[in-house]
């Protein structure tokens, strides 16, 4: 009986995530012809952007400081104190910026998202919005994805440069490293693809949320319960998604033998 639970709970997420995919298809369709809701996407912009900005600058700067505390003492002990920097913020541009970014909007956002079309679904305002002509693809999921494809980008960047300096507080304040070696490091070790594969990570991440998040609350059914239900699986969905894709992105940008430490040092 378990089994049988558990087969029809996977099926109805593979069929879920099936229509996510299809949703993200008619999403481009609809951007390409032009159809773009300009209030509902200004409004989405300061709920994705202005309203996670501050819980999004925090967590990077504790993993700024946190990170730097790791790498410091090992650094230090192997003479390499010159590095600290650069492999922060090659770490932090690379990986840990734009990915833990993403998985903020995707519990804050993502979630949000999930709950109030899936709201709208159980309570018949997606077919009101039928009713009146108005396509659901066109007025909700349009402006959500643009507003997360914009602003990730420009949460990720801030979240670079808090990370950096909290990580540059803890170096000098706690094991005496010097702001400018510390700085130097930074600009030796970083470079401009590092900042770019951080942006278009945070691009495709912003897609994700808002497809998934919109995608999971057009298919909602179950009243309140089923509401609850959609939220949680959005988020899951969405971050099991992310560290996905990541993983492939990171081949593509990073694959080889290259190294921006050891030609740092």
């Amino acid at each position: 009986m378990k089994d049988d639970t558990a087969i029809s709970s996977l099926s109805l997420w593979g069929q879920r995530l099936l229509a996510a995919t299809l949703l993200g298809g008619q999403v481009v369709i609809h951007l390409a012809q032009g159809k773009i809701h300009r209030r509902n996407t200004l409004e989405q912009m300061a709920a994705v952007g202005p309203d996670s900005l501050l819980v999004v600058l925090i967590t990077a700067s504790f993993v700024g400081m946190v990170f730097t505390i790791q790498v410091a003492r090992e650094f230090i002990n192997f003479g390499a104190v010159t590095a600290v920097g650069g492999v922060l913020a090659v770490a932090l541009t690379r990986e840990l910026g734009p990915v833990l970014t993403a998985v903020i909007l995707a519990g804050r956002v993502g979630s949000a998202f999930a709950a109030e079309i899936g709201t709208m679904q159980v309570t018949e305002q997606i077919d009101a919005l039928y009713m009146l002509n108005t396509d659901p693809v066109d007025y909700l999921v349009v402006p959500r994805l643009i507003a997360c494809c914009l602003m990730l980008p420009v949460l990720t960047v801030l979240a670079l440069i808090i990370g950096i300096v909290g990580g540059a507080l803890v170096a000098t304040n706690l094991y005496g490293i010097p702001q400018t070696v510390f700085l130097s490091s930074v600009q030796d070790l970083l470079n401009v693809w590092d900042v770019v594969s951080a942006l278009l990570k945070a691009f495709v991440f912003g897609a994700l949320i808002a497809v998934i998040g919109s995608s999971w609350g057009l298919t909602t059914t179950g009243g309140a319960k089923g509401v609850g239900q959609s939220t949680t699986t959005a988020v899951v969905t969405a971050l099991l998604t992310i560290f996905v894709i990541n993983f492939f992105l990171s081949w593509l940008m990073f694959r080889g033998t290259g190294s921006a430490v050891l030609g740092g040092l």
